[in-house]
């Protein structure tokens, strides 16, 4: 267990921002001390509950020696004491090292991968059952730009999704996606696998990464994409192009002022999340890979639509509710994934 002395400290560190925040800290330092409160308010609560836990079992245990209360001491020690290991694994996972970027809003990306017009179909698919389950959680969810197929599919999609936690719980949905069904332009009936690759990034603000303008080149062009979607008569569709890595992005809505933001917010996000690869990649370089790495050529769910399941490969999880996962009812698959993850971080601080 954590030891007394440096619960202090934290608890020492929490009371110092409370007194800073309640003085009135510096305009150009209040910022850094909200977030640091912000970050040890529920460490601290935690740390209270469990010190007030420890001292009612020391009371307990003193009045085991008086003849008046032993009988009540007796009836109660044994309840206090067993509270006491579950609120250790809380104050354990209130310890854990916090991904800086869980706060964060995220960018979504949707691609199609093999499968044709199946994979496109499926990507559409995607799309609709991540709205729903961002809407469940009452985030915003805003698309920034989207490539339809000929059938109704999808080529490319990216969204902005806002709202308290966004990047802690979508952050494990990045990678290959395969779903086996008998596609609707499939005569014989035969079950067809195909897949789609979903990439989460965190939205990265402008003080994270200084991109020059030395190094973007931005291209204006007419809009057009198939069905009519975001087809404009005016050079409104902006292409930006990051010069150092080749990486491209492109953003076609009415407004070119507004495209050129969306732009280069989605660029933002992903030269930050390629620098969080860099750093993640080091420090994993001596140990096993953890879940929610972000590899998205790592295959990491099957959803099988004859059978009505869904799988996550990663922690073995099968779900035979494929009607409510594809309806947005992902909480418990991001839920075991979110504890998957906890439990691989403790199992290695105690390692």
């Amino acid at each position: 267990m954590v030891p007394l002395d440096k619960l202090a400290q934290i608890t020492q560190r929490f009371e110092y921002l409370e007194a800073r925040l309640n003085a009135g800290a510096a305009p150009a330092e209040i910022a850094a001390v909200s977030r640091e409160y912000s970050d040890l308010k529920p460490v601290a609560q935690e740390i209270s509950s469990y010190r007030q836990a420890l001292d009612d079992v020391a009371e307990a245990e003193v009045m085991m020696g008086d003849p008046e209360m032993r009988a009540l001491a007796e009836e109660e020690l044994p309840l206090l004491r067993a509270r006491i290991p579950e609120m250790e694994h809380r104050l354990q996972l209130a310890l854990l090292p916090k991904d800086a970027a869980d706060t964060r809003p995220a960018i979504l990306e949707i691609r199609p991968g093999t499968g044709g017009d199946e994979a496109a179909l499926f990507a559409a698919d995607l799309l609709k059952m991540y709205q729903k389950f961002c809407e469940g959680q009452g985030w915003t969810f805003e698309i920034l730009e989207q490539q339809d197929s000929d059938l109704g599919g999808i080529k490319e999609v990216s969204v902005s999704v806002k709202g308290e936690g966004v990047f802690a719980k979508l952050k494990f949905e990045s990678g290959v996606h395969r779903v086996q069904r008998v596609p609707e332009t499939e005569a014989q009936g035969r079950v067809h696998t195909s897949a789609a690759t979903v990439a989460v990034l965190p939205e990265a603000e402008e003080v994270d990464l200084v991109i020059p303008l030395s190094d973007i080149r931005i291209d204006t062009m007419r809009a057009s994409g198939a069905g009519g979607q975001h087809v404009n008569t005016t050079d409104s569709a902006v292409r930006i192009t990051h010069l150092p890595t080749g990486m491209i992005v492109t953003s076609a809505q009415k407004s070119q002022h507004r495209n050129r933001d969306m732009a280069m917010q989605v660029l933002r996000a992903r030269l930050y999340q390629m620098e969080r690869d860099r750093v993640d990649g080091a420090r994993a370089a001596d140990r096993k890979a953890q879940v929610g790495s972000g590899d998205r050529s790592e295959r990491i769910r099957t959803y099988n639509f004859p059978q009505g399941r869904m799988t996550d490969h990663r922690i073995n999880l099968t779900l035979y509710s494929l009607g409510q996962v594809m309806a947005g009812d992902l909480s418990e698959v991001i839920d075991a994934l979110v504890a998957h993850d906890q439990a691989t971080k403790l199992a290695e601080m105690e390692g």
